[in-house]
C-alpha cells in the first residue's frame, strides 16, 4: 500500500500508530500574569547534547473552542519558560487528565491532584511526582503549517535537570525504575521498562 498524506484521510492515525513507541512531555508553564497550565505533549525528542536542546510540537489552537490558542504556547511565547517533565507509569492517568482542553483559568495541577514545586532557574512549577523534570528556557519556535491546524515547534534549552537519586548512577539510567510510559495511536500507551542491549559498532578500515 502506498499513502499520499496530501489525499488521505485520517492521516494523522497512520503517522501516529507507526512513529512509536514516543516520549511524552508533561509540558508545565506559567504566564507572565501567575496563570499554571500543565498539559502533555507526544511529539516530543531531545535534538542535541550542547547546547542540551529538546523540542516539542504544540498545536496553535486549542481543539473543541471557537478562537482559544493553547496556553501552553500562548505562556511560553510571553515568557520565554517552561519546565518538561517525564511521564512514567505511576502518573501516566494523571497526565492523560491533563489532555482536556480547560479553560486557561483552571489550574491542570489542582485538577488532578498533582504537586507543584518550586523550579530554581525558571518560573514555571515542577511536578513533584515526576522522577525527572527539566527546567527550560526557549530558544525559538518555529511555525509549522497553517490555520487552524498550525503548531509551533518549541526548541528550547535545558538549564537545570532535577533526577531522583534512586534512578541515576554516574551518567546510567536505569530504565526499570524510572519507567517512562510510552505513546502509542489513539487512546493506547506502552509499557517501556522491557530493555535490551545493542552495543553500537565501530567501523576499522582493514578489519
Amino acid at each position: 500500500m502506498k499513502i499520499d498524506p496530501r489525499h488521505f484521510e485520517g492521516f494523522n492515525r497512520v503517522l501516529t500508530g507507526v512513529v512509536v513507541p514516543r516520549p511524552i512531555a508533561f509540558v508545565s508553564t506559567m504566564s507572565a500574569a501567575g496563570q499554571v497550565n500543565l498539559s502533555p505533549y507526544s511529539f516530543f525528542n531531545a535534538v542535541a547534547y550542547d547546547p542540551p536542546t529538546l523540542v516539542f510540537s504544540c498545536s496553535v489552537y486549542a481543539a473543541g473552542w471557537p478562537d482559544k490558542k493553547k496556553d501552553t504556547l500562548a505562556h511560553i511565547q510571553e515568557t520565554g519558560e517552561f519546565v518538561v517533565n517525564v511521564v512514567v507509569d505511576d502518573i501516566a492517568e494523571a497526565m492523560n487528565k491533563t489532555a482536556a482542553e480547560f479553560p486557561t483559568e483552571v489550574n491542570e495541577f489542582e485538577v488532578v491532584g498533582l504537586t507543584p514545586v518550586p523550579s530554581e532557574l525558571v518560573r514555571p512549577p515542577r511536578v513533584a511526582e515526576s522522577p525527572v523534570n527539566m527546567e527550560c528556557r526557549l530558544n525559538q519556535v518555529v511555525p509549522i503549517g497553517q490555520g487552524r491546524r498550525q503548531h509551533g515547534l518549541v526548541i528550547g534549552e535545558i538549564v537545570l535537570l532535577h533526577i531522583r537519586d534512586d534512578i541515576i548512577s554516574g551518567h546510567r539510567i536505569n530504565h526499570q525504575k524510572l519507567r517512562p510510559t510510552g505513546r502509542l495511536a489513539g487512546n493506547m500507551y506502552c509499557h517501556t521498562d522491557h530493555v535490551f542491549e545493542l552495543v553500537r559498532p565501530v567501523y576499522r578500515p582493514g578489519a
